[in-house]
């Protein structure tokens, strides 16, 4: 059994001004959890989550002081906790309004407002953008207010809102992205493609999440493409393998999939394992452990897809079907998310989510900062090379 209750969360990085996460009101959900958790801290919600972080654990009784200070002294007590934590050396850490941290926890159920496209930095490293660069589209949802617009996979964001995007970090332009988070509101950007800029203005819309698909391009081959570990995700991926034709194999499409909860990742690897380890992670130094549920589809043929896009969650489910075995990996390197995180409820009622450990593959790997590599490494001709490695495996045409 588990040494103690999962983490909610795998997630990229953390969200300032209540932007939250790049694909989550971008395009892709990928936040928090509803059960299992560790004890509330402060009466915050949904406890520990795992993202991208930093080795340094933030001191949250601090914070609080801060917090306090500032709303005995008349201030913003969120204003306050955002500069400490940018100063702690967190840099992963997000802090959220009340109604930000409503709508955050809300994003969970599979929808968001937003203008349907997903976002990246040009830039290698830490997500922010630097000089002569900007952050790329990365997906457009097929009839969203984005996709109707025009706005391709690759165009160039240079400035949204009237604000120039070079020098932000994702996160901050998927916050000028949302916006109030008002369905009907009106978002101005700024397109750059192949030498040409222009202007589009779109209005946001309240958009729902699909994050499993499921195809079967032929007898032999059943492609499962998970974008997110929303609500009911892993539960989906179980159901695509179970009524999956005998003798057929499993191509799992984990491509720019940002992540989400950690229990639906812990659910899909139970659809291919027959319990055991999954990922071990520490929480402010205690150790934890979490484990799949028996009776998954052991024998059926298994090839996983992945690239700099898998994020957190995604790498845990990657990491174990690796590690243990079970499956062959196709792709680049994942993205190298894996800090666990924790919401903490401050004086005003803001809410603050603070880095509080680490997870850990199976064989004791830590993906922060690492990611993990394919057992085959394949850029372009991804999927074609994955799907002959499955029909190598007994699967597939």
């Amino acid at each position: 059994m588990p040494a103690g209750p999962a983490p909610l969360c795998l997630r990229p990085r953390g969200v300032v001004r209540g932007a939250v996460l790049t694909l989550v009101f971008a395009g892709v959900l990928a936040t928090a959890a509803a059960t299992g958790a560790l004890p509330r801290e402060d009466g915050a919600g949904p406890e520990p989550r795992a993202g991208a972080g930093d080795r340094a654990v933030l001191d949250r009784a601090a914070l609080h002081r801060v917090a306090a200070e500032a709303v005995a002294d008349g201030k913003s007590g969120k204003q306050a906790a955002e500069e400490f934590v940018s100063r702690s050396g967190d840099r992963w850490g997000a802090v959220y309004d009340q109604r930000e941290y409503a709508e955050f926890e809300q994003s969970l159920d599979g929808a968001y407002t937003g203008v349907g496209l997903s976002a990246g930095a040009t830039a290698e490293g830490e997500g922010r953008t630097s000089s002569g660069d900007g952050v790329r589209v990365t997906r457009v949802r097929a009839g969203g207010p984005a996709g109707r617009a025009g706005v391709r996979t690759g165009d160039l964001l240079l400035a949204v809102g009237g604000r120039a995007t070079e020098g932000l970090s994702v996160s901050e332009v998927v916050s000028l992205l949302r916006g109030d988070g008002v369905p009907g509101s009106a978002v101005s950007l700024r397109i750059g493609r192949s030498g040409m800029t222009w202007t589009q203005t779109l209005r946001r819309e309240r958009l729902a999440t699909d994050p499993v698909t499921v195809s079967r391009p032929d007898p032999r081959t059943v492609v499962i493409r998970v974008a997110a570990f929303s609500k009911g995700a892993g539960a989906r991926v179980r159901d695509a393998v179970r009524t999956a034709p005998a003798g057929a194999g499993v191509l799992l499409d984990l491509r720019g999939n940002s992540g989400g909860l950690v229990d639906e990742a812990a659910v899909a690897a139970s659809a291919f394992l027959d319990g055991g380890l999954v990922a071990t992670y520490d929480v402010e130094g205690e150790q934890r452990a979490l484990y799949a549920e028996r009776g998954g589809d052991t024998g059926r043929p298994l090839v996983a897809l992945i690239d700099g896009g898998t994020m957190s969650a995604a790498e845990l489910l990657t990491g174990a079907l690796q590690d243990r075995g079970r499956a062959v990996t196709v792709g680049t390197n994942t993205f190298g998310k894996g800090s666990v995180q924790m919401p903490s409820r401050l004086p005003d009622g803001s809410v603050a989510e603070l880095t509080v450990g680490h997870y850990r593959t199976p064989a004791g790997h830590e993906v922060d900062g690492q990611g993990i590599a394919p057992d085959l490494p394949a850029g372009e001709g991804a999927e074609e090379r994955a799907r002959t490695v499955l029909s190598g495996l007994g699967g597939g045409s």
